[in-house]
């Protein structure tokens, strides 16, 4: 079977699972069936196909480990958020990226000290284009 290339985003099920993946860096269906477990009771081939899938999409790499497959990121944490903050200025902001930080800052539960932070974070990124 082909695999395919990574141009789609993760749906929400794969998410999750790509996030206990990304946290242990590698691991098999075992290993990441038990993190999974401690929030939401899953069968061991309900994880092993939806493993399968992701690695079929390109999210994932397998190895054969003795009689285990063992599954590890095939894009980093920090590129898949990116890509998917991208996807999603595009889709719901027109492309405008004030517009999704407008909406951010707008929102009734993000506090002052939130706020302070990313003040901070622009302030570092603005610094940098200065020099």
């Amino acid at each position: 079977m082909r695999k395919k290339q990574h141009h789609s985003l993760l749906t929400e099920v794969e998410l999750e699972f790509m996030t206990v993946v990304w946290e242990l860096e590698q691991g098999s269906v075992r290993d990441i069936l038990a993190e999974l477990n401690t929030v939401q009771e899953r069968a061991y081939t309900s994880v092993a196909t939806v493993l399968k899938i992701m690695e079929q999409k390109g999210f994932l790499t397998s190895e054969r480990v003795d009689r285990s497959l063992v599954y590890r990121p095939a894009i980093p944490k920090a590129e898949y958020q990116k890509t998917s903050l991208k996807n999603l200025s595009s889709k719901l902001f027109n492309g405008a990226p004030a517009a999704l930080v407008a909406r951010l800052v707008d929102d009734e539960d993000i506090t002052d000290a939130m706020l302070e932070e990313m003040r901070a974070l622009l302030n570092e990124r603005l610094g940098d284009n200065e020099s």
